[in-house]
């Protein structure tokens, strides 16, 4: 998808929760282009929208609890992996308590409700950050390792390891997020009979029960004490003898539990902000490692707001030099694109080689070759020129000026053996042949220059 998406209408879902075993209805709502995942109180007067990205997060110790001075919402992952894995990237939560509906201890009801309510396109493009090289978030107390690397798209693999026999080890793989509602929703969330106890000491699980989660029951206890959870949890007594799970509906995989480790990683990985391209690799996940790599990921995400473009110089350009000639009136030493590799709708992605036989380094300067930052200022217009030229009839007829430069910065030197990436957005649609653009220059994955110009189109006479 190439554009940024919210929902059609708004749907509600009503259900119980896991902490608190309150009544509780959550709403999803529209939301305008470039807002994200926002969530507001609604039992709360004068409170402010919770922006849902990782540095809200307070606890991780049963789901994901975002939290801004006062008011705090637990539970969230499972709406929120649904709402990524779907690609709604704008929605308003509204939610009527301290955290969402436990529903059936999965995310496959509010699948279910963002397919019947529908996805409508908006006009922003989407905003996909796009992993370059291995990024890595490790635990050395638990074991714990997450690790993202370089894909084309979003796909996961998790491996689980538990101090259990029913589910000792197990692997499970999303290799393609459309999978998503058919291969993870419906896996529902789990717990160990011998955890219940202090869960239940420590109130953190007065909703749950038989019909929202998996209940494993491996290490053998006694009579007395299993039939006293029984009563806690308000469920027929089980004989102490028969290790098992325990549950009103039976696994929907093997697998199901490492299943839903991987629907709460997606869960949590909404939290970044943007959507992302990537292959993440998760050893013995959970909330805690799932959202330090969330934050770790939007530290190096406002590190570089702007990425390079990818550059392959091992297929074929767009434009080649000799279109390059017949579009733009440039000449050396003044043809400052070698090739053109990408044309987008809003957008051109330019390449230029910088060589040590470059005119202009004869006088600036010949003990420490730098290129000209004006020279770099222009060879972002031509791209700029070329995009624009792309999109009318005859475009060797007409040639292009600049009218006005803006918000020029430069960040670091251009030297020979550099090879320069120029990317151009357009900022706003050609009318009466004027155009307002802005240009970056990447170095690598640095930014090296960028400008914000308005240039005008004219036909030739």
């Amino acid at each position: 998808m190439l554009k940024q998406n919210t929902l059609k209408g708004s749907f509600s879902l009503c259900g119980k929760g896991l902490h608190t075993g309150l009544s509780l209805t959550v709403t999803f709502n529209p939301a305008p282009e470039n807002t994200g995942y926002k969530i507001q109180r609604i039992d709360l007067e004068d409170q402010p929208i919770i922006d849902a990205v990782a540095e809200k997060v307070v606890d991780t110790q049963r789901g994901t609890v975002l939290a801004n001075g006062d008011v705090r919402v637990s539970t969230v992952e499972h709406g929120l992996a649904a709402l990524y894995a779907l690609g709604v990237d704008n929605c308003l939560i509204q939610v009527n308590g301290p955290e969402f509906p436990i529903l059936d201890g999965s995310a496959a009801m509010y699948v279910d409700k963002i397919k019947k309510v529908g996805i409508e396109e908006q006009n922003a493009p989407k905003d996909w950050y796009i992993i370059h090289k291995k990024i890595e978030v490790k635990d050395e107390e638990t074991g714990s390792c997450i690790t993202i690397l370089p894909d084309e798209e979003f796909s996961l693999t998790t491996m689980c390891s538990f101090e259990s026999k029913f589910i000792n080890s197990q692997f499970a793989t999303l290799e393609r997020i459309e999978d998503f509602a058919d291969e993870i929703a419906p896996a529902r969330t789990f717990v160990f009979v011998r955890d219940i106890e202090p869960l239940l000491q420590a109130n953190l699980i007065k909703g749950g029960d038989l019909d929202n989660a998996i209940v494993i029951y491996e290490r053998q206890t006694t009579q007395e004490k299993l039939d006293k959870l029984a009563d806690m949890l308000g469920v027929v007594h089980k004989d102490a003898n028969e290790l098992g799970y325990i549950q009103h509906k039976p696994l929907v995989w093997e697998n199901e539990c490492t299943r839903h480790k991987l629907l709460d990683i997606i869960g949590d990985m909404a939290l970044i902000g943007r959507p992302i391209k990537g292959r993440i690799i998760a050893t013995r996940p959970g909330h805690a490692i799932n959202n330090k790599f969330a934050r770790q990921m939007r530290k190096i995400i406002r590190k570089n707001e702007v990425q390079a473009p990818i550059y392959d110089p091992n297929e074929e350009p767009v434009m080649d030099v000799n279109r390059i000639r017949e579009l733009l009136p440039h000449r050396y030493p003044m043809q400052l694109v070698d090739k053109i590799i990408s044309v987008g709708a809003t957008h051109i992605v330019g390449i230029k080689n910088v060589t040590s036989n470059e005119d202009f380094f004869n006088g600036h300067f010949p003990e420490e070759p730098v290129m000209p930052g004006v020279l770099q200022i222009e060879a972002m217009a031509q791209c700029g020129g070329l995009f624009i030229l792309n999109t009318v009839e005859e475009p060797e007829r007409w040639s292009t000026y600049f009218m006005k430069i803006n918000d020029v910065k430069f960040r670091q030197k251009v030297v020979p053996g550099d090879t320069l990436i120029f990317k151009v957005e357009l900022l706003a649609p050609l009318r009466h042949g004027i155009s307002s653009m802005k240009g970056y220059v990447f170095v690598g994955d640095h930014i090296v220059s960028e400008a914000t110009f308005t240039a005008q189109i004219v036909k030739n006479k």
